[in-house]
């Protein structure tokens, strides 16, 4: 299996368009298509620490066990 790295960019359809390297692939092959965002991408809205402070509410009884009937399907 051999491999090459292209940096190609997603327009705004969410898509790429890759054109390989003249005689890559020689006639119709299966190629494997291995998606890798940089690492200064954003991944959508950055997370801060604290931003739910208040928000959450642990129970008394966090660490109780839950009853036989949650394991069974019969408690939600």
């Amino acid at each position: 299996m051999q491999s090459i790295e292209l940096d190609v960019d997603v327009d705004e359809n969410n898509e790429i368009h890759v054109r390989l390297p003249a005689g890559y692939a020689r006639r119709r092959a299966h190629v494997r298509v291995l998606i890798a965002t940089a690492a200064d991408a954003p991944a959508g809205n950055p997370r801060r620490f604290g931003q739910f402070r208040g928000q959450v509410r642990m129970s008394d009884d966090f660490n109780a066990p839950l009853p036989d009937g949650f394991w069974l399907g019969e408690v939600r």
